[in-house]
C-alpha cells in the first residue's frame, strides 16, 4: 500500500490531491489510522470489473466439468491460457 492519502489531507486539499495521487495508481484513504477506502480511476475500475467477470466465467466453466478426472493437464492449461488471454482485451 504505497499510494496513501489521509482523510484529513483529502479534506484539506480536495479532489486535486486525488487526481495527482491517481497518476501513481489506486489511492488508499486512511481514516483513523486504518485503511478505509480505495479510489480507482475509471479505467482501473472497468478493468477490475472485467477481471471479475472473466474469473466468474472461469469458475462457472470449472464447476460445469464433471469430476471424472478425464481432462488432461494440457487441456486444462490451454483453457486457462485462453481465458487469461481474454483478460487483456
Amino acid at each position: 500500500m504505497e499510494n496513501v492519502i489521509s482523510a484529513q489531507e483529502l479534506k484539506r486539499r480536495g479532489i486535486g490531491a486525488v487526481d495527482r495521487a491517481l497518476r501513481e495508481g489506486p489511492v488508499h484513504v486512511i481514516r483513523r489510522n486504518r485503511p478505509s477506502y480505495v479510489i480507482l480511476s475509471e479505467e482501473q475500475y472497468r478493468r477490475l470489473l472485467e477481471y471479475g467477470a472473466a474469473a466468474e466465467r472461469l469458475w462457472d466453466r470449472l464447476q460445469s466439468v464433471a469430476p471424472s478426472g478425464n481432462r488432461r493437464a494440457a487441456d486444462i492449461e490451454a483453457a486457462v491460457a485462453s481465458e487469461r488471454g481474454s483478460w487483456d482485451d
